[in-house]
Formats: structure tokens, C-alpha cells, sequence
């Protein structure tokens, strides 16, 4: 289910989500978003409704260092280290083999975005892009396409979704889009 994608130009951080909701053969749109902000953070997220509701509601977003050559070093401690008490609080983490498994979303702060993956590594792509669900390919494709075209980011992120929509069957509209600026928290 879903793509979520998210797109950054080193100062505003764009995440724009679907609405699908997937439950074996039956897609329906829902009214709860896929991206939110948590305190400073935008965030937007596929795997599990449920996981979504903890990031939004129980999960008490830490405040990043005013360091900027900090922040990715505390993304993958400080921040994941409180994404995984809220999930394994909530319910919704799992472990198997001594290996803890929460699932994938995007994150955006102060200008720069972040992929989540299932196994809490933390990702930050270099092209300034990237997008996760199973609308992904697709919607990366789109992004890959629209870049030094000079289109606004919500633009860049509305055809993604657009396209994803339009090929797979597990992305509907109508479409989340939340942006932040760099250092607004």
C-alpha cells in the first residue's frame, strides 16, 4: 500500500503521502493522513496505520542538536532510539532472531530528509529525493524526471504521486502534502 514521497532543495523539506488504505483486494481512501509533523519533524509513512498512529500521537519527537554535522549521527541514535521505545510501547515493533523490525518512513527536518527502513538504518539520499510503499519506483521515476525542470517541490512531489496513482493499484488520492522550512523548530 501507498507511496509516500519526499523531496528536499536543501532548505524546505516537502512530504506528500496517498490516502490508500489496503486490505487484501479492496483499496479504500482513508481520512487519517499519512504525513503529519511531530514537533519540528514532517513525517510520512507506509507498512502499517497503526505505526503511523504511534509516530503521530505517542511518540514524543526529540529535539535535534543545533548542530548541523551532528544530525545525522543523532537521527540514528537520539531520534531512532525513541522511534523504537514508542513502536515496541505501542505494540508494533517485532523482533526476530535478536533483530527488531519497525517499518519504512521519511522524515524531514531542517532542510534535509531522511528514509526510515524497517531494520531503523537511516538513509539520506544523495539526489534530494526518495520515495517509499509500493507506489515507489514509479513515483521515484517521476521525481527522477521532473528534476532540473525548475518545478516547484510540491509540484515535483503532486506528479509523483499522480503517477504512482495512475499505475499502481495500491495509491489513491486524494494526497497529504506538509512542508517545512530549514531550522523551524
Amino acid at each position: 500500500m501507498t507511496a509516500i514521497v519526499g523531496i528536499t532543495d536543501g532548505s524546505t523539506v516537502v512530504i506528500a503521502g496517498d490516502s490508500a488504505g489496503v486490505g487484501g483486494d479492496i483499496t479504500q481512501p482513508r481520512l487519517d493522513p499519512k504525513v503529519f509533523t511531530n514537533g519540528p519533524y514532517v513525517v510520512g509513512y507506509t507498512t502499517s496505520f497503526r505505526m503511523g498512529q504511534i509516530l503521530r500521537y505517542a511518540f514524543k519527537a526529540p529535539v535535534p542538536p543545533d548542530d548541523e554535522d551532528g544530525l545525522h549521527a543523532f537521527m540514528c541514535t537520539g531520534f531512532i532510539n525513541g522511534v523504537r521505545e514508542s513502536l515496541k510501547e505501542g505494540g508494533w515493533a517485532s523482533k526476530d532472531n535478536d533483530q527488531e523490525e519497525g517499518g519504512s518512513f521519511l522524515v524531514g527536518i531542517r532542510g534535509r530528509l531522511f528514509e526510515i527502513c524497517a531494520d531503523y538504518q537511516v538513509g539520506e539520499m544523495a539526489d534530494g529525493y526518495t520515495a517509499v510503499g509500493c507506489g515507489a519506483e514509479i513515483a521515484l521515476g517521476a521525481l527522477h524526471a521532473t528534476a532540473g525542470t525548475g518545478m516547484p517541490l510540491q509540484a515535483r512531489a503532486i506528479a509523483a504521486l499522480e503517477a504512482a496513482a495512475h499505475f499502481s493499484t495500491g495509491v489513491r488520492s486524494p494526497f497529504t502534502i506538509v512542508a517545512t522550512a530549514e531550522h523551524d523548530d
